[in-house]
């Protein structure tokens, strides 16, 4: 790993604290940045997270997608934590710490609000983010490929029942148009322009992909410090007046992150998972599609109610602690490949 690699986590740091003073002495440039957006999609943040993964995308080999056939026990483990526990221990953990723990210290006419948003935040897996704490563990792209393609389509499907059951809401306003040109934005437009690159240098030979990947790789860090930079410009004013209230729904935000991701960690190691898949199965049952989550809550409270604010908090959150799960997964690897359900067929291929 290079120097900037390696301290990652302070760069990290550093742009969230720049971030913030940046939007509290310059709110108004920061405004009309954030207005710059199509269907509550902003169209900056798009394009550094283009910059982020087009990179990682490029190392993707599409006529080897049929392996993500042998990693089908990842697959499932992802699942079952994205949609059978993800937003059910969300609800539990919001309304006891935000509904009883914390109720005296918020205002209690957006209790509710703020459970909300959080079932809301929690509801949505990852989509593209994934592709940059996958790239940092060194996980199967293919496989990473192959779960976002799926968390895709059955976002389309579940979310919107998912949600209504969860808020008990007979009808809940799915934002069809965020969620739709976010996965072509996010997902569609960056694969395509990844394999038509990919084919263009290949033409050349394969040492050329390789010049290229390299001189790419600090293009995606940089990329992803700068979306933290304008993340946390956009919520400034938002973080200097309501810290106490920030701090308060970060919690169930943080324990839930970490419940999820040791759950699919363990669960993959129980079930014999190669450590290269169950790496980033872990992060992806981890981390939240933040920007369906704020666009629905935006769209059914206001945007000023908290259940808005709540899914912002897990904007917030989401880069440093996601970098925290990378760090753990990397470090216990020695722990998961000791596992007694690991096939050793499946020991020989976690070496990328």
């Amino acid at each position: 790993m290079s120097i900037f690699e390696r301290y990652l986590t302070l760069w990290v740091v550093i742009c969230i604290a720049v971030g913030v003073a940046l939007g509290h002495l310059m709110p108004g440039v920061f405004s009309i940045i954030a207005g710059a957006e199509v269907a509550k999609v902003n169209l900056p943040i798009a394009v550094l997270v283009w910059l982020m993964i087009i990179p990682m995308l490029l190392k993707i080999d599409f006529g080897a997608l049929g392996k993500v056939a042998a990693h089908a026990r990842g697959v499932g483990v992802t699942l079952f934590i994205n949609w059978a526990v993800k937003p059910f221990s969300m609800a539990l953990l919001a309304t006891f710490f935000i509904g009883h723990v914390f109720a005296p210290m918020l205002p209690g006419d957006q209790i509710s609000s703020y459970v909300a948003g959080l079932i809301l935040l929690a509801a949505a897996p990852c989509t593209a983010m994934v592709f940059v704490w996958s790239n940092l563990v060194g996980g199967e792209p293919h496989y990473t490929l192959g779960q976002v393609a799926l968390n895709d389509v059955l976002m389309i499907v579940l979310f919107a029942p998912l949600v209504g059951l969860l808020l008990g809401v007979a009808s809940i306003s799915v934002p069809w148009a965020t969620l739709l040109l976010s996965v072509a934005l996010y997902i569609v437009v960056p694969v395509i322009v990844a394999q038509v690159w990919r084919r263009a240098l290949l033409n050349d030979g394969p040492r050329m992909l390789e010049r290229t990947l390299a001189r790419l790789q600090p293009v995606s860090l940089i990329a992803l410090l700068a979306t933290l930079v304008l993340l946390f410009a956009f919520q400034g004013e938002q973080i200097l007046a309501q810290p106490v209230v920030i701090a308060i729904l970060a919690v169930p935000i943080l324990i839930q992150v970490y419940f999820n991701a040791g759950l699919a960690y363990w669960l993959s190691r129980r079930f014999g998972v190669a450590w290269c898949v169950a790496a980033p199965a872990a992060l992806i049952g981890a981390s939240n599609f933040f920007e369906l989550a704020v666009a629905a809550a935006i769209s059914l409270f206001g945007l000023n109610s908290g259940a808005a604010l709540a899914t912002v908090v897990g904007v917030l959150v989401e880069v440093p602690v996601m970098l925290s799960v990378v760090k753990i997964v990397q470090a216990t690897r020695g722990w998961y490949e000791a596992g007694p359900h690991q096939p050793r067929t499946e020991r020989a291929e976690v070496h990328p």
